[in-house]
């Protein structure tokens, strides 16, 4: 689960991570209360769960309260990348000497924690490690043994922070590791950690991603919930126990198995198609699980086709077909549906689905056709 600035930058706080003062304001004369409460100039920066804020309009630096009502009036309301903006965070304005870029994450592949440290914060970090990889200093922790104090200085001096930073930069970095790992986080990236022009340390920024498997070690967690305002499709599918996240295209994709549905977008976007979205069902492709699937898909108005992508390993090919067909009787649906069944009796569930009369369901043997016909229904894109 990502989180906002101002719910990560309490975890930060709580763990002793420096952090400027600030209050939450949803409404411009909040924003000009909590400017005054905090007293000099603030920083009124949108609450969105998404980067680039920053180009969009979405920080404006005030000098007073009533510029920071008038900062909060432009900037609620606003979309960004897609995301509208409820609510704004009012934080005292920090004096910076330099910015830097921290982050704490999981190598699956090395099976380790991940720290990443660069001098060149406050940018786009991605655009950083592409035009100059050496920039951004990498380094694995063992789980086991934690980011220690003699790596903690290692970061800061690979990656060249300033000498007077130093100290309480690796002090920063004992820190945010120990909020990582203390609170089941998959992300934890401060972007920028900067140096005062008094010599301390602050993080600036919060961006903080929680691992929703470990929330029962956590109760205190189910507030942050209470903050967002959840995609009804979304919270549709997740009623459901589906996995889904809306995409910008136009082809509807259900699949069983996440590497699965992954390979199915890139073979949309290989033949020329973009998807509307990525839907696992996971293991089960029965009737109430695809009719489930198909209904979340009935609720986005950008879809014009349908690609359901079955693989049956202990699923049986042949049971998915009808469920398929159950589903489509349940179901009034107003685009059409291409099925690529592969695996345990494969060829026996297509040929339930070709004697199947619904004029909308066609069934092919492989991905790229089915991603092909697909695309070319969706109008191809």
């Amino acid at each position: 689960m990502d989180l906002f600035e101002y719910q990560g930058k309490s975890l930060f706080a709580r763990m002793g991570v420096p952090v400027p003062e600030g209050r939450l304001a949803a409404s411009p004369t909040f924003a000009r209360t909590a400017a005054d409460e905090l007293g000099g100039p603030v920083v009124v920066k949108a609450q969105v769960q998404v980067g680039g804020r920053g180009k969009a309009g979405g920080i404006k630096m005030a000098g007073s309260p009533r510029e920071a009502e008038e900062a909060a009036a432009q900037i609620l309301g606003m979309d960004i990348k897609g995301h509208t903006v409820h609510s704004v965070w009012v934080e005292q304005a920090s004096e910076i000497a330099a910015e830097y870029y921290a982050s704490f994450t999981l190598d699956r592949s090395a099976k380790k924690h991940l720290a990443m440290v660069s001098a060149q914060g406050g940018v786009d970090i991605e655009g950083v490690a592409e035009s100059d990889p050496d920039a951004v200093v990498k380094l694995h922790i063992d789980p086991v043994v934690g980011l220690t104090d003699w790596q903690a200085r290692a970061l800061v001096y690979r990656a060249k922070l300033a000498p007077a930073a130093a100290r309480k930069a690796a002090s920063a970095l004992k820190k945010l590791y120990g909020a990582f790992v203390a609170l089941d986080c998959d992300l934890v990236e401060v972007n920028p950690l900067i140096l005062t022009s008094g010599g301390d340390v602050v993080a600036l920024d919060a961006k903080v991603t929680l691992d929703a498997n470990a929330f029962y070690r956590h109760p205190d967690f189910g507030e942050f919930e209470a903050a967002f305002t959840r995609d009804p499709i979304e919270a549709m599918a997740m009623e459901s126990d589906l996995n889904f996240i809306k995409l910008d295209g136009s082809v509807g994709i259900i699949g069983n198995g996440a590497g699965l549905v992954m390979s199915t977008l890139d073979v949309v976007d290989l033949v020329g198609g973009r998807a509307a979205n990525f839907l696992d069902v996971g293991g089960g492709a029965g009737a109430d699980t695809i009719t489930n699937a198909l209904e979340v898909l009935t609720r986005d108005p950008t879809v014009r086709s349908v690609l359901i992508n079955i693989f049956g390993g202990i699923t049986r090919c042949d049971l998915v077909a009808e469920g398929i067909i159950e589903a489509l009787g349940r179901l009034d649906l107003p685009w059409p549906i291409v099925v690529r069944l592969d695996g345990t009796n494969a060829e026996a569930g297509r040929a339930i689905l070709a004697a199947s009369p619904n004029e909308k369901l066609m069934a092919v043997a492989t991905m790229r056709e089915a991603a092909e016909r697909a695309v070319k229904l969706a109008g191809g894109d």
